[in-house]
């Protein structure tokens, strides 16, 4: 198997904000959990004040730049056109896409990658709602909440996966170039539109069961601004795709 993997290379692209206590354990997991594997992961940091990028220059030194790119803007700018900055910089021919803060870990990886090469698909999600996925850390109101947004999406988009707003995902690089010229959504409704997007091109989606865990390290930045923008953005999409 590993021989199979030497012929691809995988592009982790990881969006950070004020990240610096998770930032250097989610690298080390990385390493870990994909020793055979061509890899490099693309920080994109967005003006960190917390000292971030200081953390990711000390890890540089350690991992080498050749694994270790980071690729920082100068503010806050949104979570999709963060990744477009940070495919901009891929060399591989596949894209994972993952958050900062240990809310995905690293240890799914070989499955994702398993799961793509056995499959053959173009784009590999992790799911919370199936057997074996799932979510640790939630009040059971944020359970409750996460669970009705997800039905509501799939109720009026039929996108044909089981969790439509996770953002744990593999893409080949191709397959993410195609589908994020035609998105057009910022921040947490941006994965919803590129999944919703890729299913109605026809590309072949497989799922991998997950365990979301709430962030180890930090404050979470989804607050009641992101709910109403995922509002608005499910009408914008039942609309348009």
């Amino acid at each position: 198997m590993a021989e199979q993997h030497n012929k691809n290379k995988y592009s982790i692209i990881v969006p950070t904000y004020n990240e610096r206590l998770n930032i250097a354990l989610i690298v080390f997991l990385v390493f870990k959990h994909i020793p055979d594997v061509d890899f490099e992961i693309i920080i994109v940091d967005d003006g960190s004040p917390d000292g971030t990028q200081d953390i990711v220059k000390q890890l540089q030194q350690v991992y080498g730049d050749d694994h270790i790119l980071l690729r920082a803007r100068p503010r806050k700018l949104g979570l999709g056109t963060a990744y477009i900055h940070g495919l901009k910089h891929a060399s591989g021919n596949f894209v994972v896409i993952m958050d900062a803060d240990l809310s995905h870990h690293p240890k799914y990886l070989p499955h994702f990658i398993k799961k793509q090469m056995e499959t053959g698909a173009s784009i590999v999600t992790g799911t919370r709602y199936v057997r074996g996925g799932g979510v640790h850390g939630w009040t059971l109101m944020r359970k409750l909440t996460s669970r009705g947004a997800n039905v509501l999406a799939h109720t009026l988009l039929w996108p044909g996966v089981s969790d439509l707003t996770g953002s744990f995902r593999l893409y080949k690089k191709s397959v993410l170039e195609d589908i994020i010229s035609s998105c057009v959504s910022k921040g947490y409704v941006f994965q919803m539109e590129m999944i919703v997007r890729a299913s109605r091109k026809g590309y072949h989606i497989e799922e991998v069961p997950i365990t979301f865990v709430d962030r180890v390290y930090g404050s979470s930045k989804l607050g009641g601004s992101e709910i109403v923008e995922y509002l608005k953005g499910l009408v914008y999409l039942l609309v348009t795709t």
